[in-house]
């Protein structure tokens, strides 16, 4: 039920991949739907494998690698969703391996946490904040396409990986569409942990809390400079990549240390 799906989920993923990188390298062109089918192909499997490891006789298992391949499976949903109506296909390239990887080490290395069950505020919470690490990875990704499309167009190279963006403009404001959803899916998930969570500011608990709100004060900074300031491009990526290491550290290190170190 686990090792199948997670195998083929990695074989499409890993496809896709390489096609979607020559199409980069200008070594090949074909419909973009082809990319489009592969992934939703590797997603199906990918939802199979992350239900079988999530679901559990005892419960919800919510390991670290097990979070690591939900969140990589959100991802993945995100942008083969917002596909259909933006030409966002690049994003695969960076999306698509990092689920391959995912759902392998989730698929074959074992954990000891212990699966349980959680109430529905538990739940919430848990659900807004997946949702928003999930697309802060997106930004931080496009972040680092709108950066490298500046530069290279800043000095005139136009071949390649730029030819095959978006404008800079769109790339630009689907950044920011990002950031602010990703904000304030973070101020849910925030809320909602002081609502449903029993003692947020326990000791295993504080220092995921604290670097979410600073990585919540990163990227308020981030969005009011761009609206006071027209922050862009490079100064963007910087506070983008800033805040996403925060989120990081607070949502996977803390389980990183909980679950492996102590």
């Amino acid at each position: 039920m686990l090792i199948l799906p997670t195998l083929l989920a990695a074989l499409l993923y890993a496809v896709a991949s390489f096609l979607q990188w020559q199409i980069l390298q200008g070594k090949r062109q074909q419909p973009r739907t082809i990319n489009q089918l592969l992934g939703w192909a590797g997603f199906a499997s990918h939802t199979v494998a992350a239900y079988a490891l999530l679901h559990q006789a005892e419960g919800i298992h919510l390991g670290f690698f097990a979070m690591g391949s939900l969140v990589s499976w959100l991802v993945v949903a995100i942008v083969l969703l917002s596909s259909i109506r933006q030409a966002i296909d690049n994003l695969f390239i960076g999306v698509f391996p990092i689920a391959l990887m995912a759902t392998l080490v989730a698929g074959f290395i074992p954990e000891e946490s212990i699966a349980r069950n959680y109430d529905g505020g538990l739940i919430t919470h848990i659900l807004l904040s997946v949702l928003a690490y999930s697309i802060l990875t997106l930004a931080v990704l496009q972040a680092v396409l709108v950066s490298r499309q500046h530069s290279a167009l800043k000095h005139h190279h136009t071949r390649g990986l730029v030819s095959s963006l978006p404008p800079l403009q769109t790339m630009d404001r689907l950044l920011f569409e990002m950031i602010w959803s990703g904000e304030i899916l973070l101020t849910a998930a925030l809320v909602s942990g002081f609502i449903f969570v029993d003692d947020l500011f326990a000791q295993h608990l504080l220092h995921k809390t604290a670097l979410s709100l600073l990585a919540w004060v990163l990227y308020a900074t981030l969005i009011c400079g761009r609206l006071f300031f027209g922050w862009r491009s490079h100064t963007a990526t910087r506070w983008t990549i800033g805040g996403f290491i925060l989120l990081a550290l607070a949502f996977f290190g803390s389980k990183l240390v909980l679950e492996w170190l102590l």
